[in-house]
């Protein structure tokens, strides 16, 4: 059988339980433990006579320790993350405390992490792993009750002492509070027994609705929350770290009802535990659930058993993923914000050290005329919620990456504000271009675009946006008022390079010809939409494409770099031909022949170059025979990995004429 050795990172009481059960687990071995200092690593040992063990006096010793193959991350909730994904590229196989991250976005890097170092993770809900629970969705799965209607979850308690600021289920600065700390139970049971109920593994609530109690702590101290679930199915979650409440799993049907009396700490030394199941015709049955182990040694052997499939049944990862995100919303719902993500602050960077682009970084740099620095060949679109650009714009950074896309029309400054706030806490904003934008219809004047710039500004914590287009065009207004606001605000030093988004040829020329006659600055850029894909239909009223002969010829000869926004075509070449209902967006401005036989061949090629579809697309929009960067709007860490590859496609003049249909071949039917 395969054993695995394993390390505790963190040396609190939920570590004490671990180390107590791992010796009656049939696969693990504790051989390590690590904690702030080496005296506290010591006492651990000491206390629990733990013969054999290292105690490592730093974490960053126990994760050298070469006989530590897998670590057990202990630590209060904010350092999840830092440590997780610091143990995953030492190679260390992972077991991650509940909740596993402060937020999605937390969980979100320790799963690419986990995916990057090719280490099996796993998220400590060590009731996911007892055979009670497998029991229990089992009859869920077999109609026990007929049809899932109502699940109730209630995990809570009333923290003994009054309170204080050392006390950590009270200290928001250590994500204290009854969502993170054991809300997360009802929460991943819910969403467990729907997906059950359904037909899934897991299923995550279409919405989440919720009041609570913030005390004086300003964390929630009590909380209940109602989530939905398709076909009609309604949970109700309880939980509190004030209140003492029955901990107990109730699910009813259409044909009767189910009671867990003890969901979470179940046979926690091993033995009898117990579900009970009442059918409107056949009366009451009691299941007992015996095991020969107590309950964080099964949890310890789940991991070993599934450690080639790099994760487990119990709780895979993108169910770890959805969870994040239900608990967000939860958080949402009652107005639960933690320290790092309340303005002016902004969350860490996960690593806690300031992100800098890595030797070999993929994403080349350029120079743009105007353009005090070289800028990188793919811009970071807008990202809406604080902690996902934290995540993003990190690796973004560390990636080459130093162009960022933002505008004022994406919630009146609000994403604005999250990139001012995101340069500002990692002191990057002298090696960042900033593409800012205003002046969208229906306030496409120049009055309104004056206004919204100073907007802008102040939201980036900034005097300058280094590139700025006018995000539409008005056809009404002469062309001459819009080159003469924007040259007064260049001259003022508010914006660098200038130009248009969303403008047609002949205005753009009508613009620079305008600004010729007047010895004024024209179009130091354009931002049009440019892809592999034809734009069909415009994605919004009032885009235009840059894609035409005429168009293509006039950034040859006037070698104005094009900015282009859905260079990707908004996932056509990843998701090809979703179902209609489910992406109608996507269906009405990409949907052809001609896109379609573009992407079967982009498919061919990939396959030949052992890349994807995605990355024939955008290395195609790269390769053009103009200045061209790329606005990429990835949401997860995986999506901008699977992006970069692209950056190393090389493409023949051929390749390029054969993805574009220029070889005289006839499109195929869709």
């Amino acid at each position: 059988m395969t054993t695995l050795s394993w390390g505790i990172l963190g040396t609190g009481a939920i570590a004490s339980t671990f180390a107590k059960h791992l010796p009656r687990s049939r696969t693990g071995k504790l051989v390590a433990v690590g904690s702030r200092t080496q005296a506290k690593a010591d006492a651990f040992i000491a206390e629990r006579t733990l013969t054999g063990v290292r105690a490592h006096g730093s974490y960053e010793a126990l994760l050298a320790d070469p006989a530590v193959q897998a670590v057990y991350v202990s630590t209060p909730h904010p350092e999840h993350a830092q440590w997780a994904i610091k143990a995953a590229q030492a190679g260390k196989h992972l077991l991650v405390e509940k909740p596993i991250g402060m937020n999605a976005a937390e969980a979100m890097a320790m799963v690419d992490a986990a995916q990057v170092a090719d280490v099996f993770l796993l998220e400590a809900f060590m009731y996911r792993c007892h055979p009670q629970t497998a029991k229990l969705v089992e009859l869920i799965r077999a109609g026990a009750i007929g049809k899932v209607r109502i699940i109730q979850a209630t995990f809570g308690f009333h923290w003994p002492n009054p309170w204080n600021a050392q006390t950590r289920l009270l200290d928001p600065a250590l994500g204290g509070g009854g969502i993170l700390d054991v809300g997360c139970y009802p929460m991943s049971m819910a969403r467990l027994i729907a997906g059950a109920a359904l037909g899934k593994p897991f299923m995550d609530p279409s919405e989440v609705k919720g009041h609570g109690f913030l005390g004086a702590s300003g964390v929630d101290e009590w909380t209940v929350a109602t989530a939905l679930f398709p076909e009609g199915i309604v949970a109700q979650l309880s939980t509190s770290v004030q209140v003492n409440q029955d901990n107990v799993v109730r699910i009813y049907g259409s044909e009767g009802s189910i009671v867990v009396p003890a969901p979470w700490i179940t046979a926690v030394d091993g033995g009898a535990s117990e579900i009970v199941v009442h059918h409107h015709k056949t009366g009451e049955q009691r299941i007992s659930v015996t095991t020969d182990r107590p309950l964080y040694a099964i949890e310890a052997d789940t991991v070993c058993e599934n450690l080639a499939a790099r994760q487990a049944p119990a709780m895979p990862w993108e169910d770890t993923l959805g969870q994040a995100r239900s608990l967000d919303k939860w958080r949402q719902a009652i107005g639960l914000v933690y320290p790092p993500e309340q303005e002016p602050n902004f969350p860490p960077p996960l690593l806690r050290r300031t992100p800098r682009a890595q030797t070999g970084a993929p994403i080349p740099r350029v120079a743009v005329p105007g353009v005090d620095i070289p800028v990188s060949k793919l811009a970071m679109g807008l990202v809406w919620d604080p902690a996902q650009a934290a995540v993003l714009f990190d690796e973004f950074f560390e990636q080459g990456g130093n162009c960022f896309d933002t505008s004022w029309w994406y919630g009146q400054g609000y994403t604005d504000k999250i990139l001012g706030r995101w340069m500002a806490s990692r002191g990057v904003r002298k090696d960042t271009v900033i593409i800012a934008k205003g002046a969208h219809t229906p306030g496409c004047y120049p009055e309104e675009l004056t206004r919204q710039l100073l907007i802008s500004l102040e939201c980036l914590r900034t005097d300058r946006a280094d590139i700025y287009f006018m995000h539409r065009d008005n056809e009404q207004i002469p062309v001459g008022e819009f080159v003469e606001v924007l040259n007064e605000h260049h001259r003022k030093g508010r914006i660098g390079v200038f130009g248009g988004s969303n403008w047609s040829l002949a205005r753009i020329q009508a613009f620079n010809e305008y600004a010729k006659q007047k010895g004024l600055k024209g179009m130091g850029g354009v931002s049009n939409n440019f892809s592999l894909a034809r734009m069909v239909n415009p994605v919004w009223a009032g885009c235009i494409a840059a894609t035409e002969p005429a168009f293509r010829a006039w950034f040859e000869q006037t070698r104005t770099p094009l900015f282009a926004w859905s260079s990707q075509a908004r996932g056509f070449f990843v998701r090809g031909k979703p179902d209609f209902l489910a992406d109608q967006e996507l269906t009405n401005a990409w949907y052809s022949a001609d896109n379609f036989e573009r992407l079967e061949r982009a498919r061919q090629l990939a396959a030949k170059k052992g890349v994807n579809a995605n990355n024939i697309a955008l290395a195609y929009v790269l390769a053009q025979r103009f200045p061209l960067f790329c606005l990429i709007g990835p949401a997860t860490l995986g999506e901008l990995r699977t992006t970069l590859p692209a950056l190393s496609v090389s493409l023949s003049p051929e390749e390029m004429r054969w993805l574009n249909l220029e070889d005289g071949a006839k499109a195929s039917a869709s």
